[in-house]
């Protein structure tokens, strides 16, 4: 039965159903919803059952219709619960909530058989407890005073109904307390407001103020607490520690200050006379007090002082303190004894004794030895801090038995039992008794200078005697210092002696405060120079050349002096005059002196001496002679200074004149040197020349003439500049044949010019060769190459070093000329191109020579005859390198597969390359098969691709171990590389390797001949041999349980069968579509293909024209995806003709020199790189595409990268005039992407 007659049967059914309950009686409620109170969060159930309900039952909420679901989607607490078939459709509301509180209705439907009836009205009452209650205002934050009366308020918010509130403080309901409601944040919700006043006691302090809240929502009361914090005053301060009033001046008290009681507790603070001492105190919460200890150190100033402690908080109306007032008693401060202990023997005595303030005042004794002296009057009076001063004078006759006696003043007071004494020495004063000299006799003849010591002795007398030197009865300033002996005193006299020393008188005086004197007298004889030394002259000016004429006389001297002259080193006698009496007891002498004057006079000093011949000193005197004449240059003037170009140099001029008022003229090159006229020109000293940034043009010879009010005189000086050196080549380039032998040469300016002062470097990138011979002429450095070769050729840096920074550098260019010599390669050896006559070949031909290398070519040993439009031949130059291209154009196998002769000359010589054009075919085997590098895993190998046949060439791998009988195949990536690393072998076995090209004809032979390379892998080392044993897990426990493999099994082989079935019916698909579409669309005929490919001609000498035939005797080949590559190659397949076609998608072009005398840019032209690994092509018909490729499983690759891999390193040169492209032969095709073939010849990803 298919959908569409269940459906006619399922409402025919329905028809009969509701025909059959219309017959039935009216439904009913047994059960209708009452009104119901619950707590919130309860769950509520309204019940309502129906009898016989053959309508919809639904429940209304307050108008709103809840929905027939027993679900009740959209009221996720709502549902409907029951037994349906019974009627029971029973209203659940889960956790009730204050929007359940309105009213529910039951409702039924009408139906055909009954109409619609609903219930009565039930109001569902949704209890709800009060939040936490809270007291209002700031009477949980705000302390209380004791005494003040405050009103409590506390709320019990969001109930219903009501909260009722009970106040308690300490345990004890507060009574009077008045309550209000107010509405609460949402409808049908009351706040309940609770207020009482309360009287704040001390005693309320830390006690609980509790506010509880209750309604019928709640099983136990809600409530909240807050402890009183009353504030209250604290008791009276006492002071502990001070027992009596009265105490010693010294004693540190230490007092305690105590205040009991107080919210907070009190602060403390000490007064002296109402002067803070202190304001720390310490808390005791627990015994509730607080207490403030003071350390005083108790001085004569606290006498009668007030001590007061004061205690207070913040309720305190007013400090409460106590106060004591203490006596202090103290000793004097000090005891003076003043008067003089002194006096002279009959005299009397008067001395006071005073004590300063005391309490009690003191007591004075005198005592003089040990008899005590009572004839005394003391006076007693007010002093400091309270107390009193006394003070004792006492009168005594002295003796000169009492001399030495200690006279002593005695204080004593009661209340301290302190005792002080002051004491003196009595000293009776009476005269000296005799004096006398201890000096060398006056006969003896002492000379000046000589130190002499005169003693004056004195003995009795108390005290002993001063002793007192006179001179010539003048007191003498410089006496020593008075010594004491055992019956007397000492006093010296040390003299240095001076002529005025000679026949003085000396006398010692001798007195005390006896007033009496005694003296002794002495003379002294002594020898002197003279005392005084003069030269006089009657000229007023002198002058070079004049005759000067000099006195001298010398002062008193004895004995008498005899007068020398002397000027510099020389010295002369003078003629003296007859000696005169003088002062001091001596005589005087005159003498004078002519001289001749020179310009070496002035400044001079012209010295007269006089010596005496008992002594063995002399005085002397000198006059300094002003002689006046022209400017002389001193004989240390430079006469040639160096200076390096652009420093600074000060020419010093060394002139003398006098007068020294001299003027300067400077001259160079005849030219007077003007200041204001060069800003590099200064004159430091007025005379000496500073010349800024000198340069080479500031050498040469300086003339300077000075002049001055006496005459004119000039010097010449040489200025020589040294500067650093600047080189030029002498030639370049500078050509030689090779084998022949190369002068390099350059030439530099240069001050100084010294020996080895050229140098010469290679400036090639290759190793370095050998440099030749070099040697210098003058200013010439010479370079010699003997024997030159290729190697030598490049430039040559000649640099050039005096000494002075910095060197100069030229570079020579050495040019080698040899004959041309032609790229051998097997890429350039062979040309393969299609010769369907529609497509295009470029021969090309490189040689390296010079000078300027011509072209000839041949075909088949026939000079070729580029008239021929189908023939084109281009050159192109840069450097040494010569590049000859020839186009072919339409290539026929019958005329132009042939041998392509290419001759390189010049006047050295000449070179000859065949090169072959022929049929692209499958590529020629690598050549030079190496190993490059082996791990315990990997092996690296290298090798020389070789002709690639003119399609684009991959490279395939091959290995076996030494064990197996089969190769593994591993193809190249990137394909086109060649180096290759193969990985994943196994430690310390061996290895056979092997690897050869392919390409879209086919495989080529493996290098070598076939060789095999015989690698053996090295050892695996130790840290991955741990590695690999930790990573070592058996077998058993990797693999999957056996029931699961089972599983894993059956359902791979269905799903294998079922892909097998898709592929079968695919391609059974695909068939009849490329029979209805007709071969004209997809295959194309021999006439279409030649038309096309005339179309897509590439220019290019590496990669190879279209269409092609390649291999006639194969159907398929591999088709590659080439849409996302511009350098892969695509492979048509026609069925029709069996043929298969090459087409290119972009085109090359081969990157050429520009000629060495152009600009030009070395921007290096590159293939591109392949990023994408191998492509395949799902052939359908896969016993041809063995056929093809039999032993190459590994995909064609995309583009060739080493063809050839000569060309990689031209450089396309950017100057039009002296290059020319490729490109330019013929219109290049832009790249064809695979989108654009038809699909048969489209590439399929497998």
């Amino acid at each position: 039965m298919d959908f569409f007659s269940a459906w006619i049967v399922s409402f025919s059914a329905l028809h009969c159903l509701y025909f059959f309950w219309g017959t039935q009686a009216q439904q009913a409620f047994r059960t209708e919803p009452r009104n119901l109170t619950v707590r919130m969060g309860a769950t509520a159930v309204l019940r309502c059952e129906v009898l016989r309900a053959s309508g919809t039952v639904q429940w209304v909420k307050d108008g709103l219709l809840l929905g027939p679901h027993r679900s009740l989607p959209g009221f996720p607490r709502y549902s409907m619960i029951g037994n349906p078939k019974r009627g029971q459709h029973h209203l659940q509301i889960e956790k009730a909530q204050l929007d359940d509180d309105t009213t529910y209705e039951c409702q039924a439907g009408q139906s055909e058989s009954s109409p619609a009836i609903v219930s009565n009205t039930a109001w569902l009452n949704v209890l709800i407890p009060p939040s936490t209650p809270y007291f209002e205002g700031d009477v949980a934050t705000t302390p209380w005073i004791a005494g003040k009366m405050y009103t409590v308020a506390c709320v019990a918010p969001e109930a219903k109904p009501m909260a009722e509130i009970t106040l308690y403080k300490d345990g004890v309901e507060l009574t009077g307390a008045e309550s209000f409601t107010m509405s609460g944040s949402k409808d049908k919700l009351l706040n309940t407001h609770a207020k009482v006043t309360v009287a704040a006691l001390s005693s309320d302090n830390g006690r609980q103020l509790a506010c509880y809240a209750k309604n019928p929502a709640l099983l136990r009361p809600v409530g909240t607490m807050l402890t009183m914090s009353v504030l209250y005053p604290p008791h009276p301060p006492v002071i502990v520690g001070l027992e009596t009033d009265e105490v010693k001046a010294g004693r540190m008290l230490m007092l305690e200050c105590v205040s009991h009681g107080g919210n907070p507790l009190a602060t403390l603070h000490w007064t002296k006379n109402g002067e803070v001492l202190s304001k720390t105190w310490e808390e005791d919460i627990v015994a509730q007090k607080s207490s403030s200890v003071l350390y005083l150190k108790i001085t004569p100033a606290d006498n009668q002082a007030e001590l007061c402690c004061e205690s207070a908080n913040l309720v305190s109306l007013s400090p409460l303190s106590v106060h004591r007032r203490i006596t202090v008693f103290f000793e004097p401060e000090k005891v003076i004894l003043s008067g003089s202990v002194t006096a002279v023997e009959g005299q009397e005595l008067d001395l006071c004794c005073y004590a300063s303030s005391s309490n009690p005042p003191v007591q004075i004794r005198w005592w003089l030895g040990y008899k005590e002296l009572n004839n005394t009057v003391v006076t007693i009076q007010e002093g400091v801090n309270g107390g009193m001063t006394t003070t004792s004078n006492m009168t005594h006759r002295v003796s000169r038995e009492e001399d030495g006696l200690m006279l002593t003043c005695e204080a004593f007071n009661k209340g301290t039992h302190f005792s002080k004494t002051q004491t003196a020495k009595l000293s009776v004063c009476y005269p000296p008794q005799k004096v006398w000299l201890d000096a060398p006799s006056q006969d003896v003849p002492l000379h000046a200078g000589t130190k002499v010591r005169l003693t004056c002795f004195s003995t009795g007398g108390n005290p002993t005697g001063t002793l007192t030197w006179f001179k010539d009865g003048n007191k003498v300033s410089h006496m020593q210092r008075q010594m004491s002996f055992d019956r007397g005193v000492a006093r010296d006299l040390v003299l240095v002696l001076t002529a005025s020393d000679n026949m003085a008188d000396y006398r010692c005086d001798a007195t005390n405060e006896a007033e009496k004197t005694i003296s002794a007298y002495t003379k002294l004889m002594v020898y002197f120079t003279a005392v005084s030394m003069k030269i006089t002259t009657t000229q007023e000016e002198l002058r070079r050349g004049e005759m000067l004429t000099l006195e001298c006389q010398a002062g008193s001297s004895n004995p008498k002096a005899n007068i020398l002259w002397s000027l510099g080193t020389q010295r002369f006698p003078g003629v003296e005059q007859p000696p005169v009496k003088a002062q001091y007891g001596g005589v005087s002498v005159r003498s004078s002196l002519s001289l001749n004057l020179t310009s070496e006079h002035h400044n001079q000093r012209v010295i007269c001496q006089a010596n005496s011949p008992v002594l063995t000193e002399g005085a002397n005197t000198f006059l300094k002679l002003n002689v006046l004449y022209p400017p002389e240059f001193s004989p240390h003037q430079p006469t040639q200074v160096q200076v390096l170009e652009d420093d600074t140099i000060t020419i010093p001029l060394l002139v003398s004149a006098n007068p020294e008022e001299v003027s300067c003229i400077w001259l160079h090159r005849k030219q007077k040197l003007v200041k204001e006229g060069n800003l590099r020109y200064h004159w430091s000293d007025e005379h000496s020349l500073m010349i800024n940034n000198v340069t080479r043009k500031d050498a040469g010879v300086y003339t300077v003439e000075c002049a001055n009010l006496e005459g004119v005189n000039q010097i010449p000086i040489m200025l020589d500049v040294q500067y650093a050196p600047g080189v030029k080549a002498v030639k370049s380039p500078v050509f030689v044949n090779m084998g022949g032998t190369a002068d390099l040469m350059c030439k530099a300016d240069a001050n100084p010019i010294i020996s080895d002062m050229f140098s010469w470097k290679w400036l090639g990138e290759e190793e370095e060769v050998e440099m030749g011979e070099e040697t210098q002429e003058d200013k010439t450095g010479l370079l010699t190459i003997y024997d030159v070769t290729r190697a030598h050729a490049g430039f040559y840096q000649c640099t050039a070093n005096n000494g002075i920074a910095p060197p100069a550098s030229v570079d020579v260019h050495l040019v080698v000329q040899f004959k041309p010599e032609l790229q051998k390669g097997p890429q350039w050896r062979k040309v393969a191109s299609r010769g369907n006559g529609t497509t295009t070949a470029a021969v090309v031909c490189q040689a390296e020579g010079i000078p300027r290398v011509d072209f000839s070519w041949e075909k088949n040993g026939v000079p070729m005859d580029f008239a021929n439009p189908r023939y084109e031949e281009r050159t192109v130059r840069e450097g040494s390198f010569h590049t000859s291209m020839v186009r072919v154009v339409n290539v026929s196998a019958a005329h132009d597969y042939a041998v392509f002769s290419c001759t390189a000359r010049n006047s050295l010589g000449e070179d000859k390359l065949n090169i072959q054009l022929v049929s692209t075919s499958h590529p020629d085997p690598p050549f030079s098969f190496r190993q490059v590098g082996v791990t315990h895993d990997s092996v690296t190998l290298e090798w020389i691709p070789g002709f690639n046949g003119g399609l684009q060439q991959r490279f395939r791998t091959r290995y076996r171990w030494d064990q197996s009988f089969s190769y593994l195949y591993v193809d190249v990536f990137p394909p086109t590389a060649t180096s290759f690393s193969v990985t994943g072998l196994q430690p310390v076995t061996t290895y056979y390797f092997s690897v050869n090209a392919l390409n879209a004809m086919g495989e080529s032979d493996y290098a070598d001949n076939n060789a095999v390379l015989t690698i053996t892998t090295k050892e695996r080392p130790e840290l991955e041999e741990t590695s690999a044993g930790d990573d070592s897990v058996p077998h058993g426990t990797r693999g999957l349980p056996a029931h699961l493999t089972v599983v894993f099994t059956v359902v791979f082989g269905v799903l294998l069968v079922l892909n097998s079935l898709g592929c079968f019916f695919g391609q059974r698909w695909k068939k009849r579509r490329l029979q209805k579409g007709g071969g004209g669309g997809s295959v194309l005929d021999g006439k279409e293909n030649e038309e096309g490919s005339s179309q897509s001609t590439v220019n290019t000498s590496n990669k190879y024209e279209s269409r092609e035939k390649i291999n006639a005797a194969t159907q398929r080949t591999l088709l590659v995806e080439s849409g996302s590559e511009a350098d892969s190659n695509v492979y048509e397949s026609y069925a029709a003709e069996g043929s298969h076609y090459y087409f290119p998608t972009t085109d090359y072009v081969p990157a050429l020199s520009p000629h060495p005398e152009e600009m030009r840019r070395h921007d290096a032209s590159h293939l591109p790189v392949d990023s994408y690994s191998h492509l395949y092509e799902d052939v359908r018909l896969g016993g041809l595409y063995q056929d093809i490729l039999a032993s190459s499983p590994s995909p064609v690759p995309l583009v060739d990268r080493t063809v050839p891999y000569q060309w990689n390193n031209w450089r396309s040169p950017t100057n039009l005039q002296g290059a020319w492209r490729v490109r330019e032969f013929g219109d290049v095709q832009q790249p064809r992407r695979d989108s654009d073939l038809p699909f048969e010849l489209r590439g399929e990803l497998v």
